[in-house]
């Protein structure tokens, strides 16, 4: 079973979006093991985008994560990483599918609605930057058996 860091970034709290972007998520089989409201300061947004530091569009993305509260929640199901980013869709939204988040509602590049952690390791990191080990409940649903079991 793996977990994932959703945030549902400033342009979709703006729009309304959040409740539709998780929805979508849920919708897919994903059980919500932790989530919460906050705004994020420079330091959090630092250490979020460590990676991006000496890229020119560093502080462009620090700007916009500080900009206004935003959701960050913990998925967990088998392939979360990857399902959450299928869901999702291309960073660009002119190259998402139809039918993911960005496709369907994202308008650019800068303001593309979510983020999701891009592989297991990168999900470890960023959850722990956002929830401590309290903070993540593990819970079963009466639908897990369906959707969690695999075949032996």
């Amino acid at each position: 079973m793996e977990r994932t860091l959703v945030i549902v970034k400033p342009d979709a709290m703006q729009r309304g979006l959040a409740g539709e972007i998780i929805s979508r998520l849920e919708g897919r089989g994903l059980r919500i093991v932790a989530a919460r409201l906050l705004q994020i300061d420079g330091n959090l947004a630092a250490r979020h985008y460590a990676e991006h530091v000496e890229k020119p569009f560093y502080e462009s993305l620090v700007s916009f994560i500080t900009a206004c509260p935003i959701v960050a929640a913990v998925l967990e199901g088998p392939n979360a990483v990857e399902l959450v980013r299928a869901t999702m869709g291309a960073t660009d939204p002119r190259k998402a599918a139809p039918g993911t988040i960005r496709g369907d509602l994202a308008l650019n590049i800068t303001q593309n609605l979510i983020h999701g952690s891009d592989s297991l390791e990168s999900a470890r990191r960023e959850i722990a930057l956002f929830f401590e080990e309290p903070d993540i409940y593990n819970y079963p649903r009466d639908i897990d058996r369906w959707l969690f079991d695999t075949p032996d």
